[in-house]
């Protein structure tokens, strides 16, 4: 065993916070890092030389030891909880392997404790040809690849093909700004100045590009690797995925931007170079598409990149507010408007003052309110509920629709004039039915996102999973597909999600392309039949028909969802 090549690596995994313990032929600790000192709690003199049973004495050991079965080379691990000196709990990760020599006879044994706390540092420097230990960066719960002097991948551990969705073998031998392409090539440019400058740069901040064209926000250190004479011959990048973190920072600051909004379809990519110019000005903007699609994030994402990002933005949900309450939570009111008014109430028209405002399905604002919202759109001024006098607002007015507002304007359920102010610059995104090229692409998106907020091990997902998921037609769009993935994610036990972990709905629709209750239904068909034809009679006015069924608007909105029913 070569103790000077395994002192490097014990110098080099201090740095992670990392123990390891080398341990001879006659079971005797060898050689150990300052991290395996201070977790275990003993002195230098104590633990070398000594016994591997008597020093793990409180870290309970491998049910089959690596020294018993030489002939199995994977690694062992397992999680354990013990107490150190001063009484502190302590969970580790315990990962163990034989070492073996030229003719497979074990000449010893590493073992390697992961405690679960943050990592103060990353590694200096590491000579990474050892076998072995390459097994240990293996089981790493890290990103880890390391790259030679011309930047081309000479690693890649089992964690960095979970978080990069790349395979390693389709890495090897590549050059590194196969994952840092597009607008995260500095990050590449970090990794190149490290082999440049031979000094390591920690805790930056940054992206990778996944194999399906994500963006994957990561943590990264970037070290130099030097040989035995001191000579730079390559460099390691350990790296941890972000995706909780970013969605926490995103959700607290309200900045979205492009490429939060997954897509690579042709039809996608033509929207997002009309956003690119579009989130610039001041124009009006109408938003049309299908439940689900993301109008809502895309309105954000249109506020964050324009000249009022660091102003309000304020979303009205047209269709969740009664239509009694609708003008005094849009415009506010006075002192007095009515009864219980007993001091004034701004609206959401104030509150997004030199803002911008989104008034969600903007489609099922009542006629009675359209007169006064064409006000604002024409003169930037409204009356609140009770005042005589007019409030001027500087807003940027988003609109979104999941009806088209030239059927609704030639049914007489919505004003043409105001038809023609909202649609200044009109949106339409497309239903996943039309994009379904991305559906790999969303699908491994929204898995990570949900194993990060279960805070669970990013699975795989089995061919026929996929099958049943590529294979579907989303009539809920990517709202049901983040649906469906949440449902397999808190389902799934195991390292793959397999059809079981599907929901039921997915698995049984023999009787119908699209999952809809089958014809031998009858109860189904005549509710289904009830629903299209108060629908039709009621110009699809759904607040009319659920009023003539004597349901919710909310039960009748589920109930279209279920059985598939659009205009």
């Amino acid at each position: 065993m070569d103790l000077n090549l395994y002192d490097q690596w014990l110098k080099i995994l201090d740095h992670f916070n990392i123990c390891v313990l080398l341990i001879d032929a006659d079971r005797k600790i060898r050689q150990f890092n300052t991290s395996a000192r201070i977790l275990i709690g003993l002195e230098d003199h104590e633990i070398l030389g000594a016994d591997c049973q008597e020093i793990f004495c409180g870290i309970p050991c491998f049910s089959t030891c690596p020294f018993h079965d030489p002939e199995t080379r994977d690694v062992r691990d397992m999680d354990i909880e013990f107490l150190d000196e001063i009484g502190e709990k302590h969970r580790v990760t315990r990962v163990g392997a034989p070492l073996m020599d030229d003719q497979g006879r074990v000449q010893g044994c590493v073992t390697v404790l992961q405690d679960h706390s943050p990592y103060s540092e990353l590694v200096s420097r590491i000579h990474y040809e050892e076998q072995s230990l390459k097994i240990i960066l293996d089981s790493l719960n890290m990103g880890i690849f390391t790259v030679n002097r011309n930047g081309l991948i000479t690693f890649f551990n089992r964690a960095a093909e979970k978080i990069s969705g790349f395979s390693r073998m389709k890495l090897l031998g590549k050059d590194c700004a196969t994952l840092f392409a597009g607008h995260v090539k500095k990050t590449c440019g970090v990794l190149r100045q490290v082999l440049k400058n031979k000094l390591p740069a920690t805790t930056i901040r940054g992206d990778i590009l996944s194999f399906q064209g994500e963006t994957i926000p990561v943590s990264g250190d970037y070290i130099p690797l030097m040989n035995d004479h001191g000579r730079i011959i390559g460099a390691l990048a350990a790296f941890q995925d972000m995706t909780l973190a970013h969605q926490l920072d995103r959700a607290i600051t309200g900045k979205y931007k492009f490429h939060h909004m997954i897509g690579k379809d042709p039809l996608m990519q033509k929207i997002f170079d009309m956003v690119k110019v579009v989130a610039k000005t001041e124009s009006t903007l109408l938003i049309e598409g299908a439940t689900g699609t993301g109008k809502d994030l895309l309105a954000k994402i249109i506020h964050s990149e324009s000249n009022r990002s660091e102003k309000p933005f304020v979303k009205v949900n047209c269709a969740a507010i009664p239509d009694n309450l609708l003008e005094s939570e849009i415009f506010g009111y006075i002192r007095g408007a009515f009864t219980g008014a007993d001091r004034d109430k701004p609206g959401r028209f104030s509150e997004a003052d030199t803002g911008t405002i989104f008034l969600d399905e903007i489609g099922d604002l009542p006629l009675s309110l359209q007169a006064k919202l064409l006000r604002v759109l024409e003169d930037r001024e409204f009356y609140p509920l009770g005042s005589r006098k007019t409030k001027k607002v500087d807003v940027r007015i988003i609109s979104a629709t999941n009806r088209r507002l030239e059927t609704l304007v030639g049914k007489k359920l919505f004003r043409e004039d105001l038809f023609y102010r909202l649609n200044v610059l009109r949106i339409e995104l497309p239903p996943l039915s039309r994009r379904r090229g991305d559906l790999p692409l969303l699908i491994r998106h929204l898995m990570r996102k949900q194993a990060a907020i279960t805070k669970k091990p990013f699975p795989d997902i089995s061919e026929s999973a996929m099958e049943i998921l590529l294979n579907y037609g989303y009539p809920g769009n990517i709202r049901e597909l983040e649906n469906i993935i949440e449902h397999a994610i808190i389902l799934c036990q195991e390292d793959v999600i397999s059809p079981c972990h599907l929901p039921a709905y997915l698995l049984d629709r023999s009787s119908s392309q699209m999952g809809v209750p089958g014809e031998t239904e009858p109860e189904t068909v005549l509710e289904r039949q009830q629903i299209v034809d108060a629908l039709t009679r009621n110009s699809w006015h759904r607040k009319k028909t659920a009023v003539v069924l004597n349901m919710d608007r909310t039960t009748l909105w589920r109930k279209m969802q279920k059985y598939r029913i659009s205009e």
